[in-house]
């Protein structure tokens, strides 16, 4: 077995887990940095949840979908359960109700980490999940919802995502829609279901056996069509006659109102039928979507329950990129910062590698980055590890320090300097017009 080989080495690996290689993994610290940078830019101040936390402390947070999918095991040193994080926002959640409810409100906070999640052995998903979100606790406002899903295309944008969607849904539409029905139980979750597919044929088969008024029947029938731009409110204020949902339609509103003023609302779509996280979120709800990827890139909304299960009511909202996600689909226009380059490979003969040692001291600490060829090997050898290896300069010492040739490697153009002027503060990697 060639334990070098690509597959041997996914062998070696739990299913849904991965390495990542130098390319890949520049693309999702580039994806990470600019998110992070974005965040900043808002307001946001990161913080760094732990990698472990107590199954019973983290559940409070959790909806029912993640409890199931969450890695737990016995802790030797306390003899409790603990548990591997599915999501970073119920931590941030418990950090604020725990460890910062004597600050002022509102708190703007942001990570980057990995979460674990089971996934279903035959789904090929990722186990591993990178994500870089933000979470905004103390505001409820229809201003804080829309800063969410403007940060949202401002990132994507700074990704270098040109075109995508930001799907907007509001959970208290479809609450108003359906509360005081008949419905209950596993009806309501395969009603709720057909829903979220746009199912209409099986959502007709499934009201068709519900003891519900005609009127009743049109409103739930009218959910997988409310889909589409800003005039889908319009057809939405039709349908529905409950003051609840109609309260949805006016936030919805004035969430819309204030994208129009951050000049983002070419990316958003409205969807009345988009039920994710029913459990879990009370207000807009929001999703990223990028052309030949079928899973969303970001996932977003309103959450103004969460604190409380902690101890400490906040209204909040926010959200999170998968980066892995973000990573497939913008993986061949992410090339350019992947490749990266060194800037320098120093190469020098004889047994005194000293003159070799100070001049990358120096040029480091100009800023460049430098590697010493420090494998004895001859002149070609070395030029073709710095090719391969995508340094952009091969640097030659010659012997006894007497100069130093610099080589161009996308051109093999080439420049004699003293070996002074290089230790000199003002020297440069580049090339004179002509040389």
């Amino acid at each position: 077995m060639n334990l070098h080989s690509e597959a041997a080495g996914e062998s070696l690996l739990p299913r849904g887990v991965k390495d990542f290689l130098p390319l890949k993994a520049a693309k999702i610290e580039y994806l990470s940095r600019t998110a992070s940078a974005v965040f900043a830019r808002w307001g946001f101040r990161p913080v760094i949840p732990p990698g472990l936390e107590y199954l019973d402390t983290l559940e409070r947070g959790l909806g029912e979908g993640l409890r199931e999918r969450t890695f737990r095991f016995d802790d030797r040193q306390s003899g409790k359960l603990v548990a591997f994080p599915p999501d970073i926002t119920p931590q941030v959640a418990r950090i604020v109700a725990t460890r910062m409810r004597e600050l002022p409100l509102p708190l703007r906070l942001c990570y980057t980490g990995r979460v674990l999640r089971h996934a279903e052995q035959q789904s090929g998903k990722d186990r591993e999940i990178f994500q870089a979100g933000v979470e905004l606790i103390g505001l409820d406002s229809p201003e804080a919802d829309a800063e969410m899903v403007a940060m949202a295309v401002e990132c994507l944008t700074a990704c270098g995502a040109d075109e995508f969607t930001i799907d907007i849904g509001q959970v208290e539409f479809f609450r108003g829609v359906m509360d005081g029905l008949p419905i209950s139980g596993g009806a309501a979750r395969r009603i709720e279901a057909a829903i979220a597919r746009k199912d209409s044929a099986e959502l007709n088969q499934l009201l068709a056996a519900a003891p519900l008024s005609d009127r009743a029947r049109e409103e739930i029938l009218a959910l997988p069509r409310l889909f589409g731009g800003r005039e889908v409110l319009a057809r939405a204020e039709q349908v529905v006659s409950n003051d609840r949902s109609r309260r949805a339609l006016d936030n919805l509103a004035r969430v819309l109102d204030i994208l129009e003023v951050y000049g983002v609302e070419r990316h958003v779509t409205v969807d009345l039928g988009e039920l994710r996280g029913l459990d879990y979120h009370s207000g807009v709800t929001f999703q990223g979507f990028l052309p030949g990827l079928g899973r969303a890139v970001c996932l977003g909304g309103r959450y103004d329950q969460l604190t409380a299960r902690y101890g400490y009511p906040a209204p909040a909202t926010g959200f999170a990129f998968d980066l892995l996600n973000l990573l497939f689909a913008l993986d061949h226009r992410l090339d350019a910062v992947a490749a990266a380059s060194t800037d320098v490979l120093l190469f020098q003969r004889g047994a005194d590698k000293g003159p070799a040692q100070r001049l990358a001291q120096a040029l480091r600490a100009r800023g460049l980055s430098v590697a010493r060829d420090i494998i004895g090997r001859g002149l070609e050898e070395s030029l073709d590890y710095a090719r391969r290896m995508n340094y952009r300069y091969l640097m030659i010492v010659d012997e006894g320090a007497a100069g130093v040739r610099l080589l161009r490697l996308t051109d093999g153009a080439e420049r004699a300097l003293a070996f002074a002027d290089v230790l000199a503060a003002d020297f440069t990697l580049s090339f004179r017009p002509g040389e």
